[in-house]
């Protein structure tokens, strides 16, 4: 059984950059897809980006393309999460996910939360203007 860990949120300003990390605990996340969703507070959890298990294909949300970008090194049993631009609305807590074992091949699949099995703690991004 995979456990997930994330680390690396944090205050920033608009317009700066974050990288967070979510690392598995246990197990191996080789075989899963990997996502992230975020929760604002007040809000439902919202689908960030998913990542291939061994294709490294990904998909995003639509309003992530072009200044997130989700990454993993299955070696180090990590996937991350590249933020750029970042604006007051992305203030949230992150979640990483993971579906497996997975055939996922890229599209749009496994947006919603009940297709993961299993959850990180989050971590806090905070951005203020």
């Amino acid at each position: 059984q995979v456990q997930l860990v994330e680390s690396g949120g944090g205050l920033v300003q608009a317009g700066a950059s974050l990288n967070i990390s979510c690392t598995a605990s246990a197990g191996t996340i080789t075989n899963y897809a990997m996502a992230w969703f975020r929760q604002a507070s007040g809000k439902e959890r919202e689908f960030v980006a998913v990542i291939s298990q061994n294709i490294d294909t990904t998909f995003y949300g639509d309003s992530m393309s072009g200044r997130f970008t989700i990454s993993r090194d299955n070696a180090k049993n990590a996937v991350y999460l590249q933020m750029n631009s970042l604006q007051p609305g992305d203030t949230a807590v992150y979640y990483c996910a993971a579906r497996g074992p997975s055939t996922y091949t890229g599209g749009s699949y496994y947006l919603s939360t009940y297709e993961y099995e299993t959850w990180g703690q989050g971590t806090q991004v905070t951005v203020s203007s």
